[in-house]
């Protein structure tokens, strides 16, 4: 998977924002797994990448719900 900007995901529908968080979770499920079981990663940097990047969508979609004036709660 490509290195995305944030700039890229501003630019995202909520729909492909979504399915690109579904992905990275799955990515670092599988880079987890692979730990626990005692297999060596590939890129070690790719798990905080990924979990920077799932951050960095769940900041967006707060954003954006923030700005549509939705209160939690």
């Amino acid at each position: 998977m490509a290195i995305i900007r944030k700039k890229e995901f501003k630019t995202m529908t909520a729909d492909e924002l979504k399915k690109k968080l579904k992905e990275l979770k799955l990515e670092l499920l599988k880079q987890k797994g692979s730990l626990a079981v005692g297999g060596a990663v590939k890129s070690p940097g790719r798990v905080k990448y990924i979990r920077r990047t799932i951050a960095t969508i769940l900041t967006i979609f707060k954003k954006r719900k923030k700005s549509m004036g939705v209160k939690n709660g």
